[in-house]
């Protein structure tokens, strides 16, 4: 496993989460959740100092791919959002990461602690962002490769 921090997003229409990993990049946690600006980006400059600020090794984006494994509008956009945040963070290297059903597992996970949806929104988007992270962190830790698609700005 490589050391060092990694930093998820989980790109919403309105929302984006962001969780980070420990540097023994273990343990993923929530960080944020910052409001999207498609006209102004500053979601994206964040994103951008929180990976300076932890000196991050490497982002990762959810990439909401289909149940039929295509590449669908969410997708499409995720993709464009990875490589704008690409060219803001460079030379840190940003991944597309499959982020099927997380939002469901982050749901689940936020009810059975007692919260509804409605009162919880914001924390389910970085509870998504927690769950990609993690997600990311055991399969390269079970297959010994980092996952998903490393993309250029």
């Amino acid at each position: 496993m490589r050391p060092g921090v990694r930093v998820a997003v989980d790109v919403g229409t309105a929302r984006v989460g962001v969780a980070a990993s420990d540097v023994t990049a273990t343990l993923a946690s929530p960080v944020t959740v910052l409001r999207r600006q498609r006209r102004l980006l500053t979601d994206l400059d964040e994103i951008a100092t929180i990976v300076r600020d932890r000196e991050a090794v490497e982002v990762v984006v959810g990439w909401p791919r289909s149940l039929k494994d295509t590449e669908g509008p969410a997708a499409e956009s995720a993709r464009t959002y990875a490589q704008a945040l690409a060219a803001r963070v460079e030379p840190v290297p940003v991944r597309l990461v499959d982020e099927r059903l997380t939002t469901v597992v982050a749901q689940r996970a936020l009810h059975a602690a007692g919260r509804t949806v409605r009162s919880s929104r914001g924390q389910i988007d970085a509870a998504a962002a927690v769950v990609i992270l993690q997600s990311a962190l055991d399969s390269e830790r079970n297959a010994g490769t980092p996952p998903g698609e490393v993309v250029t700005p």
